[in-house]
């Protein structure tokens, strides 16, 4: 969360005091038409109503919005926990389909952490299934992890981009193993906060005696 006052620097209808909505507005104005962007943003964005509703309707009427690759879970523990997502656009043109790809695990792997983190070898399925923004990637096809979504179900889904994949029926059911690191990695943030704030308060006292 930004300080009170820097939303003030943006239109009325995208301030907000979220980071990475900021960001985003920000790079949508900056960007020139024919240019480029991939920008990393947490699930809530995708699903977010209100001022993220109005953002995602600007972000997709000024720019194509091509593809949307969903992380795992964990990529950036144990710094958070929070899911991530890849948003590639194009400004210049506005979006007709959006493509979503769900990152697998690589086999073997049930969790990232410091020490064992995502490698950028495990893209290497994506590169091959990219294809080219030329031809409106007209090479890709579905698959169990891809899946394309075209604008008018976006609009009607009130721009709500949290499209879970029609071609498998799955129940999100995790390992006893991945939960315990997440609630580790989670009472590990707890503990950060209350340290923070601690902090915060008996300098605040201090100040308060001088």
């Amino acid at each position: 969360m930004e300080e009170d006052g820097i939303e003030t620097n943006f239109p009325t209808t995208f301030r907000t005091r979220e980071t990475a909505d900021l960001f985003l507005v920000l790079i949508m104005q900056m960007l020139k038409p024919g240019g480029r962007a991939a920008v990393v943003l947490p699930d809530g964005f995708l699903f977010g109503e209100g001022i993220k509703t109005r953002i995602k309707q600007k972000l997709m009427e000024d720019c194509n919005l091509h593809t949307i690759v969903r992380l795992p879970k964990g990529v950036f523990a144990p710094y958070t926990t929070i899911n991530t997502n890849l948003l590639f656009f194009t400004k210049g043109s506005p979006t007709k389909d959006i493509w979503i790809y769900e990152d697998p695990y690589p086999e073997g792997v049930k969790s990232y952490n410091k020490t064992k983190p995502m490698r950028i070898e495990e893209f290497e399925a994506e590169k091959s299934w990219w294809g080219s923004e030329g031809n409106a990637f007209g090479h890709r096809v579905e698959n169990e992890y891809a899946w394309k979504v075209g604008i008018e179900d976006i609009k009607a889904r009130n721009y709500n981009l949290d499209v879970q994949c029609p071609h498998i029926n799955r129940q999100d059911i995790q390992d006893p193993e991945v939960l315990l690191v997440e609630y580790s990695v989670i009472q590990d943030e707890i503990k950060l906060l209350k340290d923070k704030l601690k902090t915060i308060f008996i300098e605040a006292f201090k100040q308060k005696e001088v």
